[in-house]
């Protein structure tokens, strides 16, 4: 007897549907064809051991699983609850097998018949949904965020005894349903950590704001100690809430990547992702591990960090070949990942924030200790950080330590994250009106600007004009430091309300290239 059951597969942060066959015949071999990786060929084990803990029995036939396309290879244990709800219906220990068309079906069995937690339950969702299908089964574990998809019956099963009442008689299991928009949008504004946390340091907290405003890159150099890596942590706290629309797909990025949690760690809540995530690989990580790749493909920190900030402290630390891999996404705001097995493209728009010490001593621009480092070794140093590198990041901010008398301070006086956050949405609201009134619909910050849109919204007066002009001739600047000069200054300039870019804006923007005087 052939039954066909629906399963998916994710390819990217995207799914794509995979047809089942289970065909039962005369013999006792079991064998699975389609191209399955070991994981999948090891399902037989699961399965049998699952079907004698439970009610059910393993057929003493011939079991034939094709899985199609059979010229796609076949990755994951989550073909475990399709192929054992196959062989149930094959062997007629479960009727009603005309329900079997209306699901897809994903879940790894344990031993005892239990169904546990798969990668990629968003995706594989929005992708049953897009296909008219009735609903999914999957474990219950998955249940929250593949139930943020509207329009689809999402029923988390906890065993595989549950999903066969379900087939048979439609009941047993009630479908998950999540108020989306409640979940989300009740949430926006809860945060551990607090501008106002950080003592003094109100010239990095401004530059932090513009970058914030304009989803400018940042650089911030500066002392051991001096603050940078707790002004990057309180960054998620002034950045602009993330729209519906961002949440779904940052939420799929980490589904896909299995980051998803049952708690409220990391903004997971209702499954969604309610928080911009804040991804801080350690120096020693890997081109892999930062841009994505392995077997199978996964996303790396900079597709984790798609639609929030890659913080990369100790920058000079990173192996300076890892390092260059940033500059498409920088650019492009994705990475195409090849492989002599695949290719597949991930999301990558994040705001880079860069921490670093001065020198290899770290206290070149200390006001108070000594430098040990000789100019080769500061040098050596410094030029770990490619210069085409540097060209990408807008804003570059010394940090100077705090005094002792800011820190002996026991009230906390500046402002708080909540009025910073204020004045970047407002911003942001501005850059995004200015933008859809001439039909940009796809750039929504000033970090984006094309060069037409540069022309069209970044016009300097005269004095401006000059003023730049010096500074390339004194500094040294390329022209991708000029255009990112001009996305800085349109960010002050729409913090301060105004529809013009001013000279004290342009000024402000300048200053903010600190590192190109270091050199």
């Amino acid at each position: 007897m052939l039954v066909k059951t629906y399963s998916s597969t994710v390819e990217g942060i995207d799914a794509r549907t995979i047809t089942v066959e289970v065909n039962l015949s005369p013999g006792i071999r079991f064998l699975v064809v389609g191209l399955p990786d070991n994981a999948v060929k090891e399902s037989q084990q699961r399965i049998t051991a699952a079907f004698a803990n439970t009610r059910f029995r393993m057929p003493g036939f011939n079991i034939l699983v094709n899985m199609a396309p059979a010229d796609m290879r076949k990755v994951g244990s989550h073909y475990d609850l399709p192929i054992a709800v196959g062989i149930l219906a094959a062997s007629q220990q479960i009727g009603h097998i005309d329900r079997l068309e209306k699901y897809i079906l994903i879940g790894e069995l344990s031993l005892d018949g239990t169904l546990l937690p798969v990668k990629g339950a968003l995706p594989i969702a929005i992708q049953a949904r897009k296909e008219g299908y009735e609903g999914i089964i999957l474990p219950a574990a998955n249940a929250p965020e593949a139930a943020v998809v509207d329009g689809l019956r999402v029923y988390g099963a906890t065993d595989l005894t549950s999903v066969a009442a379900l087939i048979e008689n439609g009941e047993g299991i009630e479908p998950t349903e999540i108020d989306t928009r409640r979940e989300y949008f009740d949430r926006l504004a809860d945060f551990d950590l607090d501008f106002r946390d950080v003592k003094g340091q109100n010239d990095v907290k401004r530059a932090l704001e513009i970058a914030a405003a304009g989803g400018h890159n940042v650089l911030m150099i500066g002392p051991p100690g001096s603050g940078k890596s707790m002004l990057a942590k309180r960054m998620p706290t002034i950045t602009p809430p993330m729209t519906l629309a961002e949440a779904l797909e940052t939420t799929k990025i980490h589904s896909v990547a299995g980051k998803l949690g049952t708690s409220e760690e990391g903004g997971y809540r209702g499954g969604l992702l309610t928080a911009r995530p804040f991804r801080a690989p350690h120096h020693i990580a890997s081109e892999v591990a930062l841009v994505g790749g392995s077997v199978p493909p996964q996303p790396g920190e900079i597709s984790l960090a798609h639609n929030g900030i890659l913080f990369l402290d100790e920058l000079p630390e990173f192996h300076r070949r890892t390092l260059e891999v940033l500059r498409q996404p920088l650019d492009e705001k994705r990475i195409s990942i090849s492989r002599a097995r695949y290719t597949v493209d991930y999301p990558a728009n994040f705001m880079l924030i860069a921490a670093m010490n001065p020198c290899p001593c770290g206290y070149r621009t200390h006001p108070d200790k000594e430098c040990t480092c000789t100019p080769s070794a500061q040098a050596r140093y410094m030029d770990r950080i490619s210069g085409p590198l540097l060209d990408r990041i807008d804003i570059q901010i010394e940090v100077v330590p705090v005094a002792i008398e800011s820190m002996t301070q026991r009230r906390r006086e500046g402002e708080t994250s909540a009025a910073i956050r204020e004045r970047v949405i407002a911003a942001r609201e501005r850059q995004i009106a200015r933008l859809q009134r001439d039909g940009y619909r796809h750039t929504y910050c000033n970090a984006m600007l094309t060069p037409e849109q540069l022309d069209r919204y970044c016009q300097l007066d005269d004095e401006s004009i000059d003023l730049l002009r010096e500074a390339m001739s004194t500094m040294g600047l390329s022209g991708r430091a000029y255009d990112r000069i001009l996305k800085v200054s349109r960010t002050i300039a729409d913090l301060a309300g105004s529809e013009e870019i001013r000279l004290d804006h342009v000024a402000e923007a300048i200053q903010y290239r600190s590192l190109d005087c270091m050199r």
